[in-house]
């Protein structure tokens, strides 16, 4: 009688491990065998992290197996099952790998196909046309989309992280629970004596140094030395948290009648702006998008207040970019003057604080939150939704949307809902956060998340001209290593454009975005359906490179930008100046955010700047998805390029005061997971 050695492999996570039943049965073109018990006596099978082997005799011969069956029935009590791959060894000693990498939960069955990745059209075989269907309907029933807020990209259908399938739910809850993490945070920075002082100030700048943990040589460190400086205030802009709002100015807004005589000190060539204009010397980062948004009203005793400054800067002639004028609100008047360089130093100084809180408030809100957690999160919605695990399109994507849903359902359930922790510290909590994606939602297109056509669509794409913008540098190494890899996959299975045309299922997953995630609207750019395999790998890249490089630029320097809580305060307790000459420090000290906001808002930026346990980095595929040699070799090359980059990226930053190494692959994790 034919005989099959079977191996198991059980996930090495917490709790992966079960001592419930496991049966299997093989799937063959010739017949269906009986169902097997796999268990070894005075053995503990299927424990964590274990492989176990069986041989497992059948009655007859079963031609090539097409399936395999996996059935857990309980033993005590339902123990959840995290299988990870099996492979089997024919009577004829061929080797056929079935990766899973999935949890079975209750009385539950996992039927799975050997890890040759198929599109719909290579099954001819009815059972597998079968197999394909009903996964898929399996799937729209557990992942469901919902409005979370009108106007938002639509998001999963959980009101909390328990409610998820428990495929994309973290291994361990408590590692993601905002408000212990918050709270560990502030344990570990030593500022818990302070975190309930609400409405008490700070005596003065150095009094903020109460609450700084100072670690030798960081950026942090730099950032409260020097943040006062129109040099550091310019380069954040280009390589700090933020760096996606400074474009080229083009031509001067009327809604800021800046002259030349009020800005010839700060201009070095002998040119009028007009000149600077045209030359390309001036640069201009609007924040309009904060016009009239509500400010957070969440605690009667404190008031908040926002403002939409404008900021126009100046690429000197040692090509650094500095501020030259700033107004803090959109309509122009005589209670909304221009602040200088040459104003009096406080003057000056407060203008740039509201700036940088502006700054803030659009990089959480938008850059972090909007543009990768909520993207990366329909991308996510609708690969599960639309494809089969079986599709190549899944096995690559599967890696870049890990633990995204969660996160993002956990940040619904503790940190962005109604009373949630982001009321707690910042002017935007109470509801303004959620008016700035409603109308941030009218610039996310598709081509602003392409990340070449994005920088040169703010004319930021010249190197010559605007040196030391090491966002674009490397983010443009990166884009290029991903673009490169997904263009090999994509010609590993789609041997023409028409194969491309012609995938129901990959279409279905475009459309799931465009309608869902986009909402349908046309002018965001997002393709209904891909027809070639170019656009298909763009395509591929931008899901890829938002979940991965976009959202590690913009989010792991947070400690390091925003920990010195001038230089990125989260609220401001008093309104913008409608004058020049009256500010003083101790008007800018009681301007700052309290001492209990303060502490909450560095727990936030340090728990946001760490590092998932296990975090995968770019180019990880621990889980094997693919078994095909060609596309394993495209892996080992995609590894060997990013490896290029971050010898490269190291090199440059041994020479820098100020290192930027947020793109660095060996730095990105493969998903937004944080």
């Amino acid at each position: 009688m034919p005989s099959y050695t079977v191996t198991v492999a059980t996930g090495s996570q917490w709790f992966a491990g079960t001592d419930d039943y496991i049966y299997l049965s093989l799937v063959g073109s010739a017949g269906c065998s009986e169902k097997h018990l796999l268990d070894k006596p005075f053995y503990n099978d299927f424990e964590r992290g274990a492989v176990d082997s069986y041989d497992v005799t059948v009655d007859e011969e079963l031609g090539e197996i097409q399936l395999v069956k996996i059935e857990k029935r309980k033993y005590w009590l339902h123990d959840n099952w995290y299988l990870k791959y099996i492979t089997l060894k024919t009577p004829c000693g061929d080797y056929v790998e079935f990766p899973c990498y999935r949890w079975i939960t209750g009385e539950g069955e996992i039927v799975l196909r050997d890890g040759r990745a198929k599109l719909a059209c290579d099954d001819q075989i009815h059972i597998l046309k079968q197999h394909r269907r009903k996964e898929l309907e399996t799937r729209q029933k557990q992942y469901r989309w919902m409005e979370w807020n009108p106007g938002f990209p639509l998001s999963i259908d959980a009101k909390c992280h328990k409610d998820l399938p428990r495929d994309i739910q973290f291994d361990s809850e408590k590692g993601v629970d905002f408000v212990l993490n918050y709270t560990r945070a502030m344990e570990n920075l030593f500022i818990n004596r302070f975190m309930h002082m609400f409405q008490s100030s700070w005596s003065d700048f150095a009094d903020f140094e109460k609450i700084f943990v100072k670690i030798s040589n960081t950026i942090s460190e730099r950032v409260m030395n020097h943040w006062q400086e129109d040099l550091m205030f310019g380069y954040q802009f280009l390589n700090g948290c933020n760096p996606v709002l400074i474009r080229r100015c083009t031509k001067l807004p009327k809604k800021l009648p800046v002259t030349t005589e009020m800005v010839e000190c700060s201009l070095e060539r002998q040119l009028t702006l007009q000149q600077e204009v045209e030359q390309g010397n001036i640069f201009i980062v609007d924040f309009e998008l904060l016009d009239g948004i509500d400010a957070n009203k969440t605690d009667p005793c404190t008031l908040q207040f926002l403002a939409a400054p404008i900021c126009l800067l100046y690429k000197n002639l040692a090509n650094k970019i500095v501020p030259i004028a700033i107004q803090l609100n959109q309509t122009p008047g005589d209670e909304n003057p221009i602040f200088l360089p040459s104003d009096a130093k406080y003057d000056w100084l407060l203008a740039k604080i509201w700036v940088r809180s502006s700054d803030f408030h659009v990089h959480q809100t938008i850059t972090h939150l909007l543009r990768t957690h909520l993207v990366s999160e329909v991308f996510g919605i609708a690969l599960y939704r639309q494809l089969p695990t079986v599709h190549p399109v899944f096995k690559l994507l599967v890696a870049h949307v890990r633990f995204t849903i969660a996160i993002n359902t956990k940040a619904r359930e503790q940190l962005i809902c109604e009373y949630g922790l982001f009321d707690k510290a910042n002017a935007t909590g109470g509801g303004g956060h959620v008016q700035m994606v409603q109308r941030a939602m009218q610039d996310l297109t598709y081509t602003s998340l392409c990340f070449p056509e994005a920088i040169k669509a703010r004319g930021m794409d010249s190197a010559e001209d605007i040196p030391n913008y090491f966002y674009r540098d490397d983010g443009l190494l990166v884009w290029e290593a991903i673009k490169t890899f997904t263009a090999e996959v994509v010609g590993i299975y789609y041997e023409s454009d028409r194969v491309v045309a012609e995938d129901q299922e990959l279409q279905d997953f475009v459309k799931d975005v465009y309608m869902y995630g986009m909402r349908g609207k046309k002018t965001s750019g997002f393709p209904k359906s891909i027809k070639t395999r170019e656009k298909l790998s763009e395509y591929l890249t931008v899901v890829i490179f938002t979940a991965s490089a976009q959202h590690a630029a913009v989010n792991f320097g947070q400690y390091d930008w925003c920990s010195w809580i001038p230089n990125a305060p989260p609220t401001m307790r008093a309104p913008p100046p409608t004058a020049k000459g009256v500010v003083t420090i101790e008007q800018i000290v009681d301007t700052l955010p309290d001492r209990g906001r303060s502490c909450w808002h560095l727990g936030a930026v340090w728990a946001l700047s760490q590092f998932q346990e296990n975090e995968l980095f770019l180019g990880m595929y621990p889980e094997e998805h693919f078994i095909e040699k060609p596309v394993k070799e495209a892996m080992a090359r995609f590894r060997k390029n990013l490896d290029t980059i971050v010898s490269v990226i190291a090199e440059r930053n041994k020479k820098k005061k100020l290192p930027y190494y947020y793109l660095s692959p060996d730095r990105i994790p493969n998903s937004v997971a944080i």
